[in-house]
């Protein structure tokens, strides 16, 4: 059975860094497009980087261009999100999600994910 779950949130001051991971299992992660999403509070969960199946595509949003970088072991199963100079806008949830993908390098913020995993909180304080 597939499963999604994500670590290393935590409360950290504006400039700072973090990294999150997504531990995967039940699938190989291989054939998967994955992806990194956001939700701040009272607002709607918003996609921010994407990766393709060999990480040779990236995608990320304008928000977090040039500060997160999302990468990828599929030897290893993890999916990660670094983040530097963190703001307090990019306080939320953060949620790694997964959909298979046949095309190789295709990943795309717009696409469907279908797997979630349960989030993890991050807290950027001014």
């Amino acid at each position: 059975q597939l499963r999604l779950v994500e670590s290393g949130g935590s409360l950290v001051q504006s400039g700072g860094a973090l990294r999150l991971s997504c531990a995967v299992s039940g699938i190989p992660l291989g054939n998967y497009a994955m992806a990194w999403f956001r939700q701040a509070p009272g607002k709607e969960r918003e996609p921010i980087a994407s990766i393709s199946r060999g990480a040779g595509t990236l995608e990320y949003a304008d928000s977090v261009k040039g500060r997160f970088t999302i990468s990828r072991s599929n030897v290893e199963n993890t999916v990660w999100l670094q983040m530097n100079n963190l703001k307090p806008e990019d306080t939320g949830v953060y949620f790694c999600a997964a959909r298979f993908e046949e095309t190789y390098f295709r990943a795309s913020l717009t696409d469907a994910y279908v797997h979630w995993g349960q989030g993890t909180q991050v807290t950027v304080s001014s």
